[in-house]
């Protein structure tokens, strides 16, 4: 699945919190439709199935409540995504990685490989069950995640014994850590703890560019691993490092390792994280031109940075719509050529499918901690927008998601809103950025009152729920009536660029 990640460590943030954040892309030729749920104990299956892969496994842990946003559509399973649970423990999964050659004959990934025939025949071969897959990851760890670093040994564990059938990168948080963790083969697996004071890009490739085997084998402060890590690696011949003979093979670079440098990387992946850091450390290196120190397509861009100054959810909402505004590859701007413009893929994509953002704030009490915020559709159409977790239903407004195009439904308004501003961007751009700026304000307002006010009544977790499900409606409520509005204008505006518009009107 096609997305792009950041993740902002606790004293790069605004506020101190924790916050991971992903763009969920559907592949090209296809459009995903997405909605939000909360999935209730009681709910969670107890024998697990996957569509995809077929993988089966006995889910026999008592489960914890937690929100999803999972595809509106179920004939490819259930697809989650990412979500908050009642620990407080965030997860995002996944982002598809890139591998190499070498990687994956040393440890080949877990297809699943079809029956043939019938028991009774001669040939028969019986179906052999594929590993777990993006579809699968949030469902199987999340309700029993009970930190951010569990979470990890939790995956960790499923991987090691049942392989999977995709490279893939996923993001676990609580209050106090976030790690990143990235797949390698068919059963191995490497996680880095995200410094506090640094943010992370991700774009479809393997990313993490610095690890230490000493530590994921020892006291595992800022690094885990497969336990067979550093013995698989030795035998496949997979560490690239430049050392001297003697020099123990303690820390190396998992992205020369296992990743990839390919063509399409250059076109599809690194760019991005190459616009993303443009964007954050604007004064740190030279960015454009004969002279710069990173170009869009250099193999060696940081994994994570300090920024120039602490992020905030705008900024996260900036960096996953961007579509290389201010260079010449942006496909609505007016500089380079038909030869640039367009050249990389954006991050602000027509596929985006949904973008969440979970925000774990350490000021609160546990009951307010979680704010999961929402965007839908095509991001530089939309508004991203904050909802707490901490409540037993989504609103009607963001779950109700079907095959039926309908204004009722966030998503589908979002479609069409960028559907129809797209070819009119400079037209509209100016009505979506005060609608964006409008539903911001306004939320961010009354997430505050409403974490005042559970705070000062000192209302548990259980007892907020009611109390915080009514706050979403409210932000809820007025989500739609500012999306309506902003609907009304750009099909107005669309329709009056129509091509077979006429001036003179009737008499």
């Amino acid at each position: 699945m096609p997305c792009t990640t950041i993740l902002i460590g606790k004293n790069a943030s605004y506020d101190g919190s924790t916050i991971i954040a992903r763009n969920e892309d559907a592949p090209n030729g296809q459009f995903t439709p997405k909605r939000m749920e909360v999935v209730q104990p009681d709910e969670q299956p107890r024998r697990y199935k996957s569509v995809i892969s077929h993988f089966e496994i006995e889910l026999t842990e008592l489960p914890m409540r937690y929100t999803s946003v999972p595809n509106a559509l179920p004939d490819e399973g259930i697809w989650a995504e990412a979500g908050v649970n009642e620990r407080n423990v965030a997860m995002s999964a996944t982002e598809t990685l890139t591998s190499n050659e070498r990687v994956l004959a040393a440890d080949p990934l877990v297809a699943l490989q079809p029956g043939n025939g019938a028991p009774w025949e001669p040939d028969f071969q019986p179906e052999v069950p594929g590993g777990i897959g993006e579809e699968d990851m949030v469902t199987l760890v999340l309700p029993y995640a009970l930190s951010a670093r569990d979470g990890v040994r939790r995956l960790g564990a499923l991987l090691e014994e049942h392989g999977t059938y995709e490279m893939n990168g996923i993001a676990f948080s609580d209050v106090d850590e976030i790690w990143w963790m990235e797949t390698v083969g068919g059963h191995h697996w490497i996680a880095r703890r995200v410094p506090d004071d640094c943010y992370v890009t991700m774009p479809n490739q393997l990313g993490i560019d610095s690890f230490a085997l000493s530590d994921a084998e020892g006291e595992q402060v800022e690094y885990m691993a497969s336990p067979d890590l550093r013995s698989w690696m030795e035998e496949n011949h997979l560490d690239l490092t430049l050392r001297d003979q003697d020099e123990p093979a303690d820390v190396f670079n998992p992205r020369e390792a296992f990743g990839s440098a390919s063509d399409h990387d250059h076109i599809y992946n690194t760019p991005r994280a190459w616009a993303m850091q443009r964007l954050l450390n604007p004064r740190s290196n030279t960015w454009d031109g004969p002279d710069a120190d990173l170009r869009p397509e250099d193999d060696d861009i940081p994994w994570c940075r300090v920024p120039e100054r602490k992020l905030t959810m705008e900024d996260v909402k900036r960096v996953l719509s961007l579509h290389y505004q201010g260079t010449p590859y942006d496909p609505y701007g007016a500089d380079g050529s038909g030869a640039t413009r367009g050249k990389y893929r954006p991050i602000g994509i027509n596929r985006n499918g949904q973008l969440a953002a979970m925000q774990l704030r350490p000021y609160t009490g546990d009951a307010t901690c979680a704010v999961q915020w929402m965007a839908y559709g095509s991001n530089p159409f939309n508004a991203l927008v904050p909802f707490f977790a901490n409540v037993d239903e989504a609103p009607y407004y963001l779950a109700k998601t079907d095959d039926r195009v309908s204004t009722e439904s966030f998503y589908w308004t979002n479609r069409l809103i960028g559907a129809l501003a797209d070819a009119h961007f400079n037209a509209c751009i100016t009505d979506i950025e005060r609608y964006q700026m409008k539903v911001g304000s306004q939320a961010h307002a009354i997430i505050a009152e409403a974490t005042r006010d559970a705070d000062r009544r000192g209302l548990g977790y259980d007892e907020a729920s009611q109390v915080l499900e009514e706050t979403n409606s409210r932000i809820a409520d007025m989500l739609q009536v500012e999306t309506d509005a902003l609907l009304s204008k750009v099909l107005y505006t669309a329709s009056m660029g129509m091509r077979n518009r006429f001036a003179r009107s009737d008499g």
